[in-house]
C-alpha cells in the first residue's frame, strides 16, 4: 500500500470545490422550501443516493453481508443520521441557513468529547480542551446574535432553530463515535453509507408525513436541487472523499474541511440575502477556530514527533 501524501494542489483544489458544494446545500433546502419541506427533500435525496450506491455495489461486485457484526450498528448510524438530518430540515423552517450551518458544523467537538471518555487513544491534549472552550463560547456567542439587545433572546423564533441545528451537530457527531467504536470502523465505506441513506429515508419520509410535510409543488427549479442533492451531494461528493481519504493524509483533510461552515454563511448572505449580526460574526469565527484546534491538533501533534 502507498503511504499516503501530503496535501497538494489537486487535492486543496478538490477540497475547495468539495466544501463549497456541502455549504451550499443549505441554502440550496431553504431556497426551495416553500415548494417541498426540507425534511422530505432530504428523504427524497437520501433515497436517490441509496440507489446509486447500490448500483455501485453491484457493478464493482462488492459483498454485502448483514452477518458481519455490521447490521446493528449500521441500523443505528442510519437513525442518527435521520436525527441529523431531521433535526436539520426542521430547524431550516425556523432559522437562516447561514446560521444552521454554523451550529452544524459543531460535530466534530462532540465527537472529539465523546471519544475522549471511549477511547485512551482519543484523549485530548490541551491545545484541543482551548479549542474545545473556544467553540462552545462561540456558540453561546451565536445564540446571542439577534436583532439587537432590546429583543427578547429567549423568545426569539430563531432560538428554536438555532438549537435544532446544534442537535444535528450532535447527531453527526455521535455518528463519527459510532462509525469509530463498531464493526462499521472496518466496513466498505458505500456499505457504511447504504445503511445511512436506506434507514434515512424510510425514517425521514415518515417524520414528514407526521409532521404533515409531505405535500410538494413540482417546479423545475425543485427538481433541479433534488437532482443535485441526490447526485452530488449525497453521492458525488461522498465518494470523492474517500477517494481523497485513501490518497491524502486524513487529518489535514479534516482541516480544509471546515471551510464548509464558511462558504454556508457567504451563500446564505449573497443567495438568499439573509442578514448577519457582528455578535453572530465573531460567535462563528470562534466557533471555527475552536474546531480547527481541536481537528488540527492532531496533524501538529504528527508532526512533532516525527
Amino acid at each position: 500500500m502507498n503511504p499516503r501524501r501530503s496535501l497538494d494542489a489537486t487535492a486543496v483544489s478538490a477540497m475547495v470545490v468539495m466544501c463549497a458544494v456541502l455549504g451550499f446545500q443549505q441554502v440550496a433546502l431553504k431556497g426551495v422550501a416553500d415548494d417541498m419541506a426540507p425534511i422530505l427533500q432530504l428523504a427524497v435525496r437520501s433515497g436517490i443516493a441509496a440507489v446509486l450506491v447500490a448500483v455501485l455495489i453491484k457493478i464493482q461486485r462488492h459483498s454485502f453481508s448483514l452477518s458481519d457484526g455490521t447490521l446493528w450498528p449500521g441500523l443505528g448510524l442510519g437513525v442518527l443520521f435521520t436525527l441529523e438530518y431531521g433535526f436539520l430540515g426542521e430547524g431550516l423552517l425556523h432559522t437562516s441557513a447561514s446560521r444552521i450551518v454554523i451550529f452544524l458544523y459543531t460535530a466534530p467537538v462532540f465527537s472529539a468529547l465523546f471519544l475522549h471518555f471511549l477511547r485512551p487513544e482519543e484523549r485530548l491534549r490541551a491545545t484541543q480542551w482551548c479549542g474545545i472552550g473556544l467553540a462552545f463560547a462561540g456558540i453561546a456567542v451565536a445564540f446571542l446574535a439577534r436583532d439587537g439587545l432590546q429583543s427578547d433572546v429567549l423568545n426569539s423564533a430563531s432560538v428554536w432553530g438555532d438549537f435544532l441545528g446544534l442537535l444535528a451537530g450532535l447527531a453527526w457527531g455521535l455518528s463519527t463515535v459510532l462509525v469509530r467504536s463498531s464493526a462499521l470502523s472496518e466496513a466498505a465505506a458505500s456499505k457504511t453509507l447504504l445503511y445511512q441513506l436506506v434507514v434515512a429515508t424510510v425514517l425521514l419520509m415518515l417524520l414528514a408525513i407526521a409532521f404533515k410535510q409531505a405535500a410538494f409543488t413540482v417546479t423545475p427549479v425543485l427538481v433541479a436541487n433534488l437532482l443535485f442533492q441526490g447526485i452530488v451531494v449525497s453521492f458525488l461528493v461522498f465518494l470523492s472523499w474517500f477517494a481523497l481519504l485513501k490518497n491524502y493524509v486524513a487529518s489535514q483533510l479534516g482541516v480544509l474541511l471546515f471551510m464548509s461552515p464558511v462558504f454556508g454563511v457567504a451563500f446564505g448572505v449573497i443567495l438568499l440575502g439573509e442578514p448577519l449580526q457582528p455578535a453572530f460574526i465573531v460567535g462563528s469565527l470562534l466557533v471555527i477556530v475552536g474546531i480547527l484546534f481541536v481537528t488540527a491538533d492532531q496533524m501538529l501533534f504528527r508532526r512533532k514527533s516525527q
